[in-house]
């Protein structure tokens, strides 16, 4: 679905909304009062609490942001109201340095935020599932029509009355062409030129145009018609069907252009937050982990069998890019470490290497590649040269998956996907999750894929050899 369908009283409810965030925002000042004499019997206590309304304003778009969709997605949320609570404290905070007020022990702040951060999407999540639920029972939607019976038109109107949560009732089709109800349009309404009539006569709220827009005069007339009628327009593009996925809206000049990839990391703030991360969670590892972890596994290493310690081979990275992957080695010396994946009872293992393996451990030296910038914490696994010239022939999407830097770990490893790919479902699916984690990213995210990573770590992973 595309912008959050607000369903008849729409900017009403919205405004509830906020003010339901406006009255929960004072509630959590007041508990902190409660709990904090020092700071209520302060002569700045009245300042105080107007700073922190006249700082709830620059959020308001956060705190009154209610998931509307099918499924909710707490990792959307949680960062809705990470960015909320830290564009409150900022603007909180400057407004106290410049009023020269600082009576509030950095403890209260703690409190105070801490507990927005619980009780805001909770609160969020309530109000969506409230929505929804009066929805359900017929109350505040909006009335839409489809012009045109086509494929583009029945993928609308099967996502339109997917869940009547959403807020829409669609009221039936206009089509010059074809005359029967249709089972997934509903009913036939009648030519393009009653859309007028109709539309203002059942208080119709969006017509949907669903048809080429190589149709210029029926285009205009039905543009007309709606503005005529005080409808919303909007135009559907004629997109296959296998292109399924949201699209970002550019322009070239004056002209619109869809690009069909979403790419959060395109960003250059998502971007500096990924590698800011990136450097300081990889200097920490190796800091922590070179005295602990890496010189007893060097020691072990060398005593297993002869050869280095470190195992280096080319994989591909970013934009296809040839880099140097480095792991512990848990192998012995042979001719086909850059051809042959590891197997379950691989005999060319040592037998600290399968430990290494089975524990992870063997992936530690790739921070420094994280550090060096090759690589990132968490993203695509990079492959072997060899894989990547036959996968990328046979597997559709395949390169896709460098538009990042490869990961340590990564979405396709925690979700199962790891280690050997014996048959080729299986690099497909991997591939498959690759592409959702590119598209889908957040820091969040990221959190969540690390933390799943360190117990699977922990438990033993049974695809780990």
């Amino acid at each position: 679905m595309t912008s959050h369908p607000k369903g008849r009283y729409g900017d009403y409810i919205h405004t509830v909304l906020t003010v339901v965030d406006f009255v929960q925002l004072n509630l959590l000042f007041w508990i902190i009062l409660l709990f904090n004499p020092e700071i209520s019997h302060s002569a700045y206590m009245r300042q105080l609490w107007l700073l922190v309304n006249v700082s709830f304003f620059p959020v308001v778009y956060w705190f009154a942001r209610v998931q509307t969709s099918r499924t909710v997605y707490m990792d959307h949320i949680f960062l809705s109201a990470i960015q909320a609570v830290g564009i409150h404290a900022l603007f909180f905070l400057s407004l106290q340095a410049f009023l020269g007020i600082f009576v509030i022990p950095w403890w209260a702040y703690m409190e105070f935020y801490g507990m927005c951060l619980v009780l805001y999407p909770l609160l969020w999540v309530l109000e969506r599932f409230a929505i929804k639920a009066v929805r359900r029972h017929g109350r505040n939607f909006v009335r839409v029509v489809i012009v045109g019976n086509n494929q583009t038109s029945r993928r609308l109107a099967a996502e339109l009355a997917s869940d009547v949560g959403f807020g829409y009732r669609l009221m039936g089709y206009f089509d010059d062409e074809t005359t029967d109800d249709d089972p997934i349009l509903g009913r036939y309404l009648g030519t393009i030129d009653q859309l007028d009539t109709y539309a203002r006569e059942h208080f119709v709220s969006e017509v949907y145009y669903c048809i080429s827009g190589n149709h210029e005069r029926a285009i205009r007339t039905v543009v007309k018609m709606a503005d005529d009628s005080v409808s919303q327009f909007f135009y559907v593009p004629q997109i296959p069907r296998y292109i399924n996925r949201a699209f970002e809206m550019s322009h070239r000049g004056r002209v619109p252009v869809l690009a069909i990839r979403h790419n959060p990391l395109k960003n250059f703030l998502n971007l500096g937050v990924k590698r800011a991360f990136d450097l300081t969670f990889s200097s920490v590892v190796l800091l922590l982990f070179f005295p602990l972890v890496f010189i007893p596994v060097a020691i072990a290493i060398k005593m297993s069998s002869p050869g280095p310690i470190f195992f280096r081979q080319k994989r591909t990275g970013y934009k296809g890019r040839d880099f140097y992957c480095y792991k512990f080695r848990t192998m012995k010396v042979n001719v086909d470490a850059d051809r042959a994946q590891a197997t379950k009872d691989d005999p060319r293992k040592t037998r600290i290497g399968d430990i290494l393996r089975k524990t992870s451990i063997d992936e530690l030296p790739q921070f420094i590649n994280v550090w060096l910038g090759d690589m990132s914490v968490v993203g695509p696994r990079p492959h072997m040269l060899k894989h990547t010239e036959t996968y990328s022939k046979i597997i559709d999407k395949y390169m896709v998956r460098h538009l990042i830097k490869p990961g340590i770990t990564g979405w396709a490893q925690v979700n199962g996907y790891r280690g050997q790919t014996e048959e080729l479902w299986q690099m497909e699916r991997r591939v498959e999750y690759d592409v959702w984690y590119i598209e889908n990213w957040s820091f969040l995210l990221d959190m969540k894929i690390i933390v799943r990573t360190i117990i699977n770590a922990v438990k033993g992973e049974q695809n780990a050899y």
